[in-house]
Order: structure tokens, then C-alpha cells, then sequence
């Protein structure tokens, strides 16, 4: 098997069953991962904790802790996204794995290459949310610190019909571009607003009419 460009990706692999977790690891190791191993809930929590994976795969079925348990507390603590791994195909069990913040779900027996190409569509997911969330926290910061930007943002999202974070990033791209403060641009951009709503069109219209009638 060619090994895939994996990034120096770290995974920890998580199934009581010894036979299947040599396996699964040794496939994944040939593909090109580095590969920590756990034979229960409990420890891929704690290996989570210690040694960071870049991603979990998971057996949902284990004794003692269950591994959708054990994804809940990987997740609030370490922040770490899980691909499920199971032996059943139960509706049920993927809308909780699905609950608890699972990336995806494979059935037992799965193809290496099959599981790689999940755990790299995984990962391109866990880093689109890790993204998302570093812009969400970027924007509360901004608008605890500034009342110009949300009224800024507020503008941008009623005439182009974006999202908030979209509004956001729309105006820190043009702040960076003119190389000035996020706080400056929003400013501006409201100060701009007032002006034009505090113009009076109808004495305007009157004075541009007052030519025509001294003719």
C-alpha cells in the first residue's frame, strides 16, 4: 500500500477487541499515520488528554465506559472530533454517536483505504469547525470591545444578506487590506451611515428647484 500524505497526523485508535485494534492500528501505521492505541473508553480518554490526536477513531461498543461516552468527554475537554466505529448498523446508535459530535460512522469489517478516506474527510471537517469556532470567538471579542463593529457588521448583513461571521471577516479583510484597525473601518463605515440619514432630501430637492423657478 502507498502511504498517503498524512501531515504527521496522530491518531488514536480506541476498540476492546485486541485483534481488531492491531489490525486497524497496523493498517493505518502502512498508510502513512502515526497510531496511539487504547482498549477502552476510559483509557482513550485519558491517552486523549495526554498526547492530543489529531483525530479518534472509536469503537462504540466497549465495556464500561462506551466509546459515544467516552467521545463526549474527549470532545468537551480536549476539543478532539471521533469517527465511530461499530459492528452493528443501528439507527439509533448513529443518531447518538451523531449527537455527540461523531464526524462519521463506519460498520466493522472496514477496508483500510475506506477508512482513510473518512478519517481525511474527518479531519478537513474538524478543521472547517475548528475554523468556524476560532472566528466566532475572534468575533464576540471584537464586539465586547467595540459597539462600531456590530453596527458595522449589522449594515453588511442586511445588504449583502450574509452571515454574522461572514459580515465579520468582510470587514477584517478590509481592514487589513488598508492596513488600519477593525475599529477605525467600523467607525467609519457608521459614521458614513449617519451622514447620509441625516441629509434632508426635501430641502435638498427645494433648493435644486429654486433655480427653475427664477427663470
Amino acid at each position: 500500500m502507498n502511504a498517503v500524505p498524512t501531515r504527521g497526523i496522530r491518531l488514536l485508535v480506541a476498540d476492546d477487541d485486541r485483534l481488531v485494534l492491531s489490525s486497524i492500528a497496523e493498517g493505518l501505521q502502512q498508510a502513512g499515520y502515526a497510531v496511539l492505541k487504547a482498549e477502552s473508553g476510559a483509557q482513550a480518554v485519558r491517552i486523549a488528554a495526554e498526547q492530543s490526536p489529531d483525530l479518534v477513531v472509536m469503537d462504540v461498543r466497549m465495556p464500561g465506559m462506551s466509546g459515544v461516552e467516552a467521545a463526549r468527554i474527549i470532545r468537551e475537554q480536549a476539543g478532539i472530533a471521533v469517527l465511530f466505529l461499530s459492528a452493528y448498523d443501528d439507527e439509533a446508535m448513529v443518531k447518538g454517536a451523531v449527537a455527540e459530535g461523531g464526524l462519521g460512522y463506519l460498520v466493522k469489517p472496514v477496508k483500510t483505504n475506506q477508512l482513510v478516506a473518512s478519517i481525511e474527510a474527518a479531519l478537513a471537517r474538524a478543521a472547517d469547525i475548528k475554523a468556524l469556532r476560532s472566528a466566532e470567538a475572534n468575533l464576540n471579542a471584537a464586539l465586547k470591545g467595540d459597539r462600531n463593529i456590530g453596527i458595522a457588521m449589522g449594515m453588511v448583513m442586511e445588504r449583502y444578506r450574509v452571515t454574522r461571521v461572514a459580515a465579520f471577516e468582510a470587514l477584517r479583510s478590509r481592514a487589513r487590506s488598508q492596513r488600519r484597525k477593525l475599529g477605525d473601518v467600523a467607525a467609519e463605515m457608521v459614521v458614513s451611515a449617519e451622514t447620509l440619514n441625516q441629509l434632508d432630501i426635501r430641502q435638498s430637492g427645494d433648493a435644486a428647484r429654486a433655480p427653475e423657478r427664477a427663470r
